[in-house]
């Protein structure tokens, strides 16, 4: 198995040098489950070893891609922790998906809908209850349940990983308003959508067009979430904006802090 000595390149266990996870997925399973599980927080790995958990890794041979998630205990509806890398053609590490939540906090449904079906991210359609449930115990949209703090354990393992093989940015699509302020206090930048995000906090400041909107219409457009992220992103969520949350690109320069803070006056 590949030891993992610091930020000198990836090798296989032949000494070959990998660039990509394409590399790492033509190598033996064992081998490259036990690279991919070095992405794993200690203090996670110690979770799902004392609760008797599960690792599973799917990293096909012949693909860019993997999909990794863990369970606390065999049996939990959820995984404490889900992440999908895949990487570019042009040498980037592109974060596609990260998941780091309490397998023992309550859960809200607000991923599905009336009938039990997943809503896509409520693209399909919104438990407005749940999501009212959700919001109230501090959540933020799409939240099933509380996260346990620990991205910023996450992180640099995912950056020491890519620096490994030779790449220099990680990037990644932010779903949600909150999705992206937390990367900005993690060191990204962005490659679309920094415009957009200037203009929602000047939108949101008082006499600005959604600052206006929070007129109490619904539990998420409350007079006074302009001051929050978590009201920011409820309000959002709700369509305050005339479009839709979409076409948000950031990156993160490996070992660099960007500085950006598109929201200067929030709540700490």
């Amino acid at each position: 198995m590949a030891k993992d000595t610091g930020n000198e390149p990836l090798r296989g266990g032949g000494g070959t040098q990998l660039f990509s996870l394409y590399d790492v997925n033509r190598l033996e399973p064992r081998e490259k489950e036990g690279i991919y599980r070095s992405l794993l927080p200690a203090r996670l790995e110690q979770m799902v070893e004392e609760g008797g958990g599960t690792v599973d890794v799917i990293a096909p041979q012949g693909l860019r891609f993997v999909r990794m998630q863990a369970r606390r205990k065999k049996g939990d509806r959820d995984p404490v922790f889900f992440l999908e890398l895949c990487d570019t053609h042009h040498g980037q590490m592109e974060l596609c998906f990260c998941v780091i939540a309490d397998p023992a906090a309550p859960r809200f449904d607000v991923d599905i809908d009336q009938q039990g079906r997943n809503n896509l991210f409520a693209t399909m359609g919104r438990n407005l209850a749940e999501e009212q449930r959700a919001m109230e115990a501090g959540l933020f949209p799409n939240q099933t349940r509380r996260g346990l703090r620990m991205f910023g354990e996450f992180l640099p393992l995912l950056e020491r990983f890519t620096g490994r093989l030779g790449m220099q940015l990680i990037v990644a699509e932010p779903l949600t308003y909150d999705n992206a302020i937390r990367y900005e206090k993690y060191g990204f930048d962005y490659v679309v959508g920094k415009r957009l995000m200037q203009e929602i906090d000047a939108g949101f400041l008082p006499g600005g067009a959604l600052f206006n909107r929070l007129d109490g219409s619904t539990p998420f457009r409350r007079p006074g979430m302009e001051q929050s992220v978590l009201g920011r992103s409820w309000a959002i969520h709700d369509g305050i904006m005339d479009e839709p949350w979409d076409g948000v690109r950031i990156y993160k320069t490996v070992g660099v802090d960007a500085g950006v803070n598109t929201f200067p006056g929030r709540e700490s």
